[in-house]
């Protein structure tokens, strides 16, 4: 692995460096900003791919866990970025997103407000960096570089709607950003440390008289990320926010609600393991339950929403809401079909996101409330509709392609066969309905069951959605129009799509790297051993050993 230690440091400075000589350009030279940022965004790809393919390839007489010591001083005391399995896989999948919405934004959105350019890499900047640190205080610094740098795409392109919803979404963050501090601070006041697997070592021996603090601690910082990830009742400002943005904003912040499903995931079981002593499954309860009212009233809104923005804005938290209770579930076996259904949805939703502006296209505002009138009082204004006979009336290509495309979000939001979203709610369901003999016995809880019911409805709850909204655009009375769609705005779509067909195609191989990720992270041995046991480089002064 010592190829990825030195490739490590290119997704966090390879954004920056590039976020900074963008600042340096005149903002009218938008064909040398683009290509710079794309060619960035295509390297950033081959840097993940790489280190996934480094961390996958890891024998067991290797390092699993690769380390760097920045300033090359050891762990607990200097800071340590950390790739293993799960960081790596978040480093692609961010990567692959970036891409889409970069290239998507080339039609028209960069141009529509300063600094586009550079304010999307250096929310890359802050994602790699969060998922690469090892240690709560620079996830912190890199938590609020991705904040900063969203607070100026959530406005990009600016709108009545944009600011008020922006502005909303900017004082909810702050405000998590606050308790994210706090929690930091009485987590740091109890153990005498923030190195993540330092802390796994020192939570079990904390005294009894400081394990409230010590609790209390990691509640305010869990509710920090519970925020970001948008559970059930702090979920209220992310439908709007995310309708609201523009859609290559929109389509990149689909991954920011993933920050905290994977700090979530990564402290769970690193500090409150089965190895944590008194504090072993910490807030399991609360993420599972959570997960499961997460689940419910995003269903509800899907199925609620008239706009086809607000219903990927709930599809969202349908997507948090299973995974939070995944999380909660504590179990390896369902730990993976997590994982696989966090990929495939997170593609889904992305890729739907740019394909709402498309389609939106198909009619304008004011056949859209005429056709919902029409809905709402029926025959009376269909009768006023003079009926016209055609026959063959030929589909224009775009609006097959774009019917295509819709049809394929709606298969993966419903996890309907064929494609992945099936596949990753297949083997959720799987794992929870079969239960590790060792681990349970056998026996189901009653939460199980209801977890289970949740999902399959969410999926009818889905399935309905998009029926819905499929039948107004396309297939509505009032005629539409054939949409002008460029290629670059429609490749993107079919880039994410394809990759979720090609997840269906090599299932296995997924599902297995999936599972070898599960079973690190519930066996976190390794890492701590890998992070801890880190020595720094000898000088040129260092003695050397005869």
């Amino acid at each position: 692995m010592e190829t990825a230690n030195h490739l490590m440091m290119m997704p966090i400075v390879l954004p920056l460096a590039t976020g900074a000589v963008l600042l340096l350009l005149d903002e009218r030279r938008h064909v040398v900003k683009a290509v710079i940022s794309i060619v960035t965004a295509l390297a950033l790809m081959v840097i993940a791919i790489a280190l996934l393919h480094s961390v996958d390839n890891a024998t067991a007489s290797s390092a699993t866990t690769d380390v760097y010591l920045l300033g090359n001083w050891p762990a607990p005391f200097g800071i340590v970025l950390v790739l293993d399995r799960l960081s790596a896989l978040m480093l692609v999948l961010t990567s692959v997103l970036a891409l889409a919405s970069l290239a998507f934004s080339l039609a028209r959105w960069h141009k529509a407000g300063p600094h586009f350019h550079t304010l999307f890499q250096l929310l890359l900047m802050g994602l790699n960096g969060a998922f690469l640190t090892g240690d709560l205080f620079n996830l912190f610094v890199f938590f609020e570089v991705l904040l900063a740098a969203s607070y100026g795409l959530a406005l990009h392109g600016s709108g009545p709607l944009r600011i008020k919803a922006g502005l909303h979404y900017i004082a909810v963050n702050l405000a998590a950003s606050s308790l994210f501090l706090i929690g930091v601070s009485l987590i740091y006041g109890v153990t005498g440390t923030l190195n993540m697997a330092d802390l796994a070592q020192r939570i079990p021996a904390v005294p009894a008289q400081d394990r409230m603090l010590l609790e209390a601690g990691a509640a305010v910082l869990a509710i920090a990320f519970l925020v970001k990830a948008g559970m059930w009742p702090l979920s209220f400002w992310l439908p709007a926010a995310y309708s609201a943005a523009a859609a290559p904003v929109a389509a990149i912040f689909v991954i920011m609600t993933k920050v905290g499903i994977y700090i979530l995931l990564r402290l769970s079981l690193l500090l409150f393991g089965v190895d944590a002593g008194a504090t072993a499954g910490f807030g399991d309860s609360w993420l599972l339950f959570g997960g499961m009212a997460t689940i419910a009233f995003g269903a509800i809104g899907v199925v609620a929403s008239q706009a086809v923005g607000r219903l990927a804005g709930f599809s969202i938290l349908v997507s948090s809401g299973t995974l939070l209770a995944a999380i909660g579930m504590a179990d390896a076996r369902v730990t993976a079909g997590a994982l696989f259904y966090m990929v495939s949805s997170t593609l889904t939703i992305g890729a739907f996101f740019l394909l709402i502006e498309l389609v939106e296209r198909v009619q304008d505002p004011a056949a859209h409330v005429l056709s919902v009138t029409m809905e709402a009082y029926g025959d009376d204004m269909e009768e006023q509709v003079p009926e016209q006979e055609e026959v063959g009336v030929a589909i224009p290509g775009t609006l097959a392609v774009l019917g295509i495309c819709f049809a394929a979000c709606g298969l993966l939001l419903a996890g309907l066969p064929p494609l992945s979203g099936f596949v990753g709610k297949f083997a959720l369901l799987t794992a929870m309905v079969r239960p590790d003999p060792v681990a349970g016995g056998g026996v189901i809880a009653g939460s199980t069951w209801i977890l289970v019911a949740l999902l399959i409805l969410s999926g009818l709850c889905a399935l309905i959605a998009m029926m819905r909204a499929g039948i107004q655009i396309f297939w509505a009375p009032i005629e539409g129009t054939v949409p002008r769609v460029l290629l670059l705005e429609i490749a993107p779509v079919a880039f994410l799509l394809t990759l979720c067909l090609l997840m269906t195609v090599q299932g296995g191989q997924v599902m297995r790297y999936m599972e070898a990720t599960a079973q690190s992270l519930h066996s976190p041995a390794d890492y701590l051993r890998d992070v801890l046991s880190t020595q720094p480089i000898p000088g040129p002064n260092a003695p050397r050993d005869k």
